[in-house]
């Protein structure tokens, strides 16, 4: 019986993708660094750290640690702004509506994301009020694929993994659950993933697992 839910937040319960774009296009490009949808589409899932890694690995560049730091700072205040503008609307009614009916059913809620900016988000969003626990960047050493966010999510709630759903849409999110002994439900590009256990297309389609 599942007893919990945890979600990654960024293509899960909400969508953030043209907002890092943005913000990562124009931390790198006056440096000389190019960017391009493609690239985004690798930085699912990993740290704001990692991302810059594999930014820089695509473009053959190598830079000291301060002088990566500082991107990594620009980039975030980028970032941060742009998500002055995010507000209640721009959560899907099938995601509101599947963490309402979630609470009626009293399944606990977690959101385990490797961003540091969840909390401030989920405030943009309205959305803090439907979750037990919320794990985030500021919390884990190790991003996904370990494990370690959503095991702490778990923690959290006072519930052990296998009596968790984590619902992702990246693939090493899913791995991650996997690796931590979660039930895995992938959302987006993870509902094609082979080692993803229930595929699904929307996020309403969870509540037929609990």
């Amino acid at each position: 019986m599942i007893k919990g839910i945890i979600f990654d937040l960024d293509g899960v319960i909400c969508f953030t993708d043209k907002l890092h774009f943005a913000a990562w296009k124009q931390a790198v490009e006056p440096l000389g660094i190019a960017f391009d949808e493609q690239t985004n589409d690798k930085l699912r899932g990993v740290s704001r750290e990692q991302s810059l890694e594999i930014i820089l690995r695509q473009n053959n560049v190598t830079l000291p640690a301060e002088r990566k730091a500082a991107i990594c700072r620009v980039k975030n205040e980028i970032y941060k702004s742009l998500l002055c503008d995010m507000s209640p609307a721009d959560v899907e009614s099938d995601v509101r509506q599947t963490l309402i009916e979630l609470n009626k059913l009293g399944v606990k809620l977690a959101v385990g994301s490797s961003s540091k900016n969840t909390k401030f988000i989920l405030r943009r969003l309205d959305l803090t009020k439907f979750f037990d626990a919320v794990v985030d960047g500021e919390m884990i050493l190790r991003t996904k694929p370990d494990p370690e966010v959503f095991l702490k999510a778990a923690e959290l709630l006072c519930l052990s993994p296998c009596d968790c759903l984590v619902v992702e849409d990246a693939v090493s999110g899913i791995d991650a659950g996997n690796a931590g002994g979660f039930v895995t439900v992938g959302i987006g590009a993870a509902a094609n993933y082979s080692a993803t256990r229930h595929p699904i297309r929307k996020l309403s389609e969870v509540l037929t697992l609990v």
